[in-house]
């Protein structure tokens, strides 16, 4: 059984090699990523955060040579939600996409997980063009 998927994305006008130096750094997603939350603390490479449905933990990705900034949320009642994202040189700037999954909730739920992405990505592609 497939799991109904959206993929949200933003160009923005930064060059593909700042977009990912500022993406591939966990610490960086508490500048844009409302859904992750608060950083509270790091074991190692997990991240633990405060997010809007409670605590949770933030594993990401390794820094790699593909532009992917993958990471799983690990919630604290066991249920692991992987979160795909890339960013992708195109032009003179970066295309930078995240996929929101159903993951067997109603479809409105999708929808505002969507939504809340693209309020995300819209909040990264101002931060990021504004220090240029």
């Amino acid at each position: 059984m497939s799991d109904e998927a959206r993929t949200p994305s933003v160009w923005i006008d930064r060059s593909y090699d700042e977009v990912y130096d500022f993406l591939a750094v966990p610490g960086n997603f508490p500048q844009w990523a409302t859904g992750l939350g608060e950083v509270t603390g790091r074991e190692g490479d997990v991240w633990r955060v405060k997010t809007p449905e409670g605590a949770a933990k933030v594993r990401f990705s390794e820094r790699n040579d593909y532009g992917v900034v993958d990471h799983d949320i690990l919630l604290d009642d066991g249920t692991e939600i992987p979160v795909a994202m890339r960013a992708i040189g195109n032009g003179t700037g970066t295309e930078v996409l995240l996929t929101a999954r159903r993951r067997g909730r109603p479809a409105e739920v999708l929808a505002a997980d969507v939504e809340w992405v693209e309020r995300d990505l819209a909040t990264l592609k101002m931060f990021l063009e504004s220090e240029a």
